[in-house]
């Protein structure tokens, strides 16, 4: 969720459960009621559970996601992608434009596209600006 919706974090998780193993790393990790999607991530590889398990706690615990591993959002308000600086290979582009999900490219294709290639998740995300293809699908479910 975005920053204007900060302190009804819950509101999109109505009848979930809390999970107080999730709740506890969740918890301990975070500071001033944010946490970052590194973290988040991790925690999710700590306990094996999917990244949108340790999204719905944090949620539920109305702690807000910050820096974005694709660099779109918790960077006060503003994006953290650097300009695409060469040109892309075209494999690369066949791949991206291959994975899209109603014209959008969901945030866990663009990891895999960039462990595929080797390239950063923010050159990814550079690319991806570049070519005016939206990321969508948070793993976390920060956006939708």
């Amino acid at each position: 969720m975005a920053k204007r919706d900060e302190g009804n974090y819950k509101g999109k998780r109505k009848d979930m459960p809390l999970n107080e193993t999730i709740a506890s790393l969740v918890k301990e990790r975070a500071q001033n009621k944010r946490i970052t999607c590194f973290e988040a991530h991790k925690i999710s590889k700590e306990l094996n559970v999917s990244p949108e398990e340790v999204g719905v706690t944090i949620d539920l615990l109305e702690i807000r996601i910050i820096e974005c591993q694709l660099g779109l959002f918790g960077y006060e308000g503003k994006k953290n992608i650097p300009l695409l600086q060469e040109q892309i290979g075209q494999e690369i582009e066949d791949s991206i434009r291959s994975s899209l999900v109603e014209g959008r490219l969901p945030c866990i294709n663009a990891w895999n596209i960039a462990d595929k290639f080797n390239i950063s998740r923010l050159k990814l995300a550079a690319i991806c600006e570049s070519a005016k293809i939206k990321i969508s699908a948070c793993q976390l479910g920060a956006f939708k």
